[in-house]
């Protein structure tokens, strides 16, 4: 429970406490939601900010194995392929959409209980996976640089006191598959656990008709994770867990046609090896707070290689285009570690401080990431290589301050040193070392026993970095650091008995040198091939987005249960010129639909039968800052019908029932076919199709 409710006994709380107390006899109060990214687990129906909380249940529902399946919900949350999952996620209009041989600081952070994977989200399978937290917004105070646009926390399920086991396995069209089992309980007296583990396999949604296979975009997907908590003491406790992931997918997704058929020799591949701990450990030695310290680490090995030309070398054998061919195969292969240590003081109520009105959290954070680039490429002289060694030493401090029965102000301030230091085998070598800092002040009035409003102004940054590729102009070397100011009102609800819930949230933000990625092509030594792609980053003066997020709970009976989604979104680009030499002033932003929606209705028949049914929308979208091609608009249906036999259940599922296309990637500004003498066209990368399978779970 957050300080600040400690001592004032918060009416949205109480209630809270009290639907869940009198949960058997009115079924129809929805449980409560705790957010945990925090520095203090909270009820969302406290927390001063925009935040989406999709639980495993949902998750359940929707079938989903990874976190691509699942951010359709949030609102202003997109994401970008260009790979066999979404690796790189957007909020708000801000976030990467790829990486090739640039290094790459994260707009948007992906935390996997306590362990860093911002900028590698391949890695987000839902394997046990208690819930999935999106904070939209700067989370300046709270995790520094790689959180400009927000945060994206994923929970496992911790370990129980109780023996406990579940399986769970899935059968779908396009020879999907997957099996995963979790199994948790007592060591002994004082020590608890939890394993799992899961495997995904399909043959993805791609027909190679050259090789003449249906699996050369599959999937295959291992997954296996550890917890033990040991009560060591009576105030100390520790929390163990160790990650392991192996995902060896294909990646063979553009046709030359735009259609779900493929035409290469070579496809590609999308792979990552990560094995991963984290320890974390809660001491309430002192009665005027806790200490936590938290130590992570993470070893990943990645490689993303693709059939460049997407096609075979004889396409235009007895054609008019005979030798206009070309061959070639793009890889990349990264080793990254990363390790972070964070200790933090939380005070309790007996800790507060100004008479006992005012809680406080102090802490100190580093993080160490080291990232080797081995790139293979066919028109290269020679392969590639490149290290990236960042470090960030921060200290960060927050307040929550009652001012009054009703209003709570709270204030915190992040201080970071960040230093890089970049050299490949082009010869450039670069080193930067910046001071940044974030913060946010925040103000919540309880109007009444039904609504809470907050407003508040964030600051979040994003470090600056460097292009390293030997074809750029010295102007072009570097660019800078973009900071953000984000303005933000809201009011959270609990209406009719607590059956009903609401948040809305208006926000501005104000970005001052917009990082934008650009690109241009330059030639290779075939004549006839269309040249390669050299991408960097460049620096607009300036940038605003700004919008609303709306969600909704109702379960106006004990059958009925409705939930939706809204994110409207404005964003422009000012005082900028991209590589072509188009003035963008004005422009919306890449990947930030104006307007994105969900909605969901799930009603139980009896005790043992439930249906859902949810449709997801999206407004159409720019690919990219360097071209003017755009996605379209779309909605997909989704439903499942599940039944329920005391420990175990079968679920029929479907998601996207009409069969829509719609676009994860797109690229525009060149030519690819040589049937076409390498026309400028667009190309795109297609979501998924429908798909329909059936799934079983037993839980003991």
């Amino acid at each position: 429970m957050p300080f600040k409710y400690q001592r004032l006994a918060h009416p949205l709380m109480l209630l809270a406490l009290s639907a869940g107390a009198t949960a058997q006899t009115s079924p129809q109060s929805l449980p409560e939601v705790t957010v945990t990214a925090d520095f203090r687990e909270t009820s969302i129906t406290e927390l001063p900010g925009s935040v989406t909380v999709i639980g495993e249940e949902t998750i359940a529902d929707r079938n989903a194995l990874h976190l691509e399946q699942l951010l359709n919900m949030a609102p202003n949350v997109n994401f970008s392929s260009g790979a066999s999952r979404a690796r790189f996620y957007q909020i708000r209009g801000i976030g990467e959409r790829s990486q090739f041989i640039e290094p790459v600081n994260p707009s948007v952070g992906v935390i996997i209980d306590d362990i860093d994977f911002s900028g590698i989200g391949t890695a987000g399978t839902l394997l046990d996976i208690d819930q999935v937290e999106i904070l939209r917004g700067p989370q300046g105070t709270r995790y520094g640089a790689n959180a400009l646009a927000g945060l994206i926390y994923m929970k496992s399920a911790d370990p129980t006191e109780e023996l406990t086991a579940k399986v769970n396995g899935t059968l779908a069209n396009y020879n999907t598959w997957s099996a995963s089992g979790a199994v948790s309980g007592p060591l002994g007296d004082n020590v608890s656990y939890r394993i799992a583990g899961q495997q995904n396999r399909s043959d993805g949604f791609i027909e190679n008709d050259y090789l003449n296979r249906d699996d050369t975009n599959n999937i295959d997907e291992a997954t296996l994770r550890g917890k033990v908590r040991w009560q060591a003491t009576d105030t100390l406790t520790l929390d163990f867990t160790g990650l392991y992931v192996d995902i060896d997918n294909g990646y063979d997704a553009f046709s030359l046609d735009n259609t779900r058929h493929t035409l290469s020799d070579k496809p590609g591949h999308d792979r990552q090896e990560t094995t991963a701990a984290a320890v974390k450990a809660t001491s309430t030695t002192f009665d005027a707070f806790r200490i936590e310290v938290i130590a992570s680490g993470s070893d990943s090995d990645l490689e993303y290689g693709y059939d460049e030309d997407w096609s075979y070398p004889a396409i235009c054998a007895g054609l008019a285009c005979d030798g206009w061919e070309y061959a070639s195969v793009d890889n990349y292969l990264r080793e990254r570690q990363t390790a972070t240590l964070e200790a933090r003081l939380v005070s309790t109520a007996d800790g507060a401080i100004i008479n006992g009105t005012t809680g406080w959290v102090v802490g100190i954070y580093g993080r160490g990431q080291d990232e080797d680039l081995l790139r293979q490429y066919t028109y290269a002289a020679g392969d590639f290589r490149s290290d990236y060694e960042t470090d960030r030493i921060s200290g960060y401090a927050q307040l929550e301050t009652r001012l009054s029965e009703r209003l709570v102000l709270t204030t915190g301030l992040r201080l970071e040193e960040f230093t890089a230091d970049y050299r490949d085998s082009d010869g450039v070598d670069f080193d930067t070392d910046e001071s940044l800092w974030g913060g946010r002040i925040a103000l919540e009035f309880l109007l009444n026993d039904q609504h809470l409003l907050y407003g508040l102004v964030s600051r979040g940054y994003k470090t600056g970095g460097i292009n390293s590729n030997n074809s750029l102009s010295d102007e072009l070397r570097d660019y800078d650091t973009e900071h953000m100011v984000n303005w933000e009102a809201g009011v959270k609800s609990s209406l009719l008995d607590d059956t009903l819930r609401t948040q809305i949230a208006l926000f501005y933000q104000q970005r001052k040198d917009v990082q934008v990625k650009q690109s241009f092509l330059v030639p290779v030594s075939d004549p006839y091939a269309p040249g390669e792609f050299i991408d960097y980053f460049s620096n607009a003066a300036k940038g605003t987005n700004y919008g609303l997020e709306a969600e909704l709970q109702w379960q106006p009976s004990q059958q009925w249960l409705f939930s939706a989604a809204l994110g409207l979104l404005e964003t422009e680009l000012k005082d900028f010129v991209n590589s072509a030499g188009v003035d963008l002033e004005g422009r919306e932003q890449a990947h930030a639909p104006s307007y994105q929606f969900s909605l969901a209705s799930q009603y139980h028949f009896d005790e043992h039968w439930k249906a859902r049914v949810e449709v997801e929308g999206k407004d159409e979208f720019y690919f990219s800052d360097n071209h003017d091609e755009q996605s379209w608009s779309y909605e997909t249906v989704g439903a499942s019908l599940t039944y329920t036999e005391s420990n175990w259940n079968v679920s029929l599922w479907g998601r996207n029932l009409t069969d829509e296309d719609y676009a994860v990637r797109g690229f525009g500004g060149f030519g690819n076919d040589p049937r076409k003498f390498y026309a400028e066209e667009p190309y795109y990368q297609y979501g998924e199709p429908r798909t329909f399978g059936i799934s079983f779970g037993y839980q003991l």
